[in-house]
């Protein structure tokens, strides 16, 4: 009797729901791996994916077929699915996965090239999953510019989050940048047009990029829309105001050190920097309607902000009153 009270409704519909998955997680991976030339069994990926003693599983195989049928001619949609399961197969399957050689991930990058988009975004997947392996980051370091031109110039949401989920997955060597300085405009204007999602993952890469000292000028004046502001209004999503508040410690660090202040800089008036730190901006008043954030992290990142425009406020003075002190000096000096 006890039992049975405790099967609530609540609780059969977790037990349904939970049921209806996996049933689809096996009728979508059969129907990717009946074609032909497959010789794995349809349900053993789905195995691993739900029965959690297989999580140590070691050479099983699974993923040597699927790079193995990679390699064949394949449908759009056989494709796309062997992709999907290299993906979870490298995340479930740590040992068969650094056991991969160089040129699986040349495979798996070559589908970048495909003409179908959701291809695209499938081995822009499988190739993050690569790269949380150590010794494949440098490899897939490789393919950043075509993942910068996928990410740039095709637009489509869906690409753009995993274009950009695998870049922030990435350290960026200096080589990059000169490509990195060129896409920085688009960048930029997927952070003011794209969706949510997209949006956190741009504001990630591009607080990376504000941090290279090359590249920090270049996104100071890189020019905005001029309702720029409004991606600190106080109704927005916690986690993007948050990167947005990031992004904005990231630049005003960067406008602090020594490198960057020996260079008189000049700004468009449409630009970033004018947007955030010139005289008619308006920051501020956004800064103080994020402190009463119901988020905390959102209210521990405005003070941070705040803060770090104080001190920036400090040094520009300072450094004002010794230009002022030296050209007094040199009216002094001068016959």
């Amino acid at each position: 009797m006890e039992y049975l009270e405790m099967c609530t409704r609540k609780n059969m519909l977790s037990v349904a729901t939970g049921a209806g998955a996996i049933y689809l997680l096996y009728k979508t991976i059969r129907a990717g791996l009946k074609s032909p030339p497959f010789s794995l069994e349809p349900v053993s990926i789905a195995r691993l994916a739900i029965e959690p003693g297989n999580f140590g599983v070691k050479d099983s195989g699974e993923l040597r077929k699927l790079l193995v049928s990679l390699s064949q001619k394949q449908d759009d949609y056989t494709k796309s699915m062997i992709l999907h399961s290299i993906t979870r197969c490298v995340y479930l399957l740590e040992s068969e996965a650094s056991a991969c050689t160089y040129e699986d991930i040349r495979l798996v990058a070559s589908a970048l090239d495909d003409k179908d988009k959701g291809i695209k975004i499938q081995a822009l997947n499988a190739l993050k999953a690569f790269a949380g392996i150590r010794k494949f980051r440098i490899k897939i370091q490789e393919f950043v510019p075509k993942i910068l031109e996928l990410v740039t110039i095709v637009w489509d949401t869906e690409l753009h989050i995993a274009g950009l989920r695998l870049l922030n997955g990435l350290p960026l060597p200096d080589h990059t940048h000169p490509l990195l300085r060129r896409m920085i405009p688009s960048l930029m204007e997927i952070l003011q047009t794209g969706s949510t999602l997209t949006q956190v993952q741009v504001l990630k890469l591009l607080s990376n990029l504000a941090q290279k000292e090359d590249l920090l000028y270049d996104i100071m004046n890189c020019q905005v829309h001029p309702d720029f502001l409004n991606l600190f209004h106080a109704s927005l999503p916690g986690n993007l105001l948050y990167e947005m508040l990031v992004f904005v410690e990231k630049l005003s660090e960067g406008r602090l050190t020594p490198q960057y202040q020996s260079v008189h800089w000049e700004y468009n008036e449409l630009s970033l920097h004018e947007a955030l730190f010139g005289d008619d901006s308006r920051l501020a008043d956004r800064l103080l309607s994020l402190i009463i954030h119901p988020e905390e992290e959102v209210q521990i990142q405005a003070c941070k902000v705040i803060l770090s425009l104080q001190l920036c406020k400090e040094e520009e003075t300072r450094c004002s009153r010794q230009r002022i002190d030296c050209s007094y000096f040199d009216e002094d000096d001068t016959p």
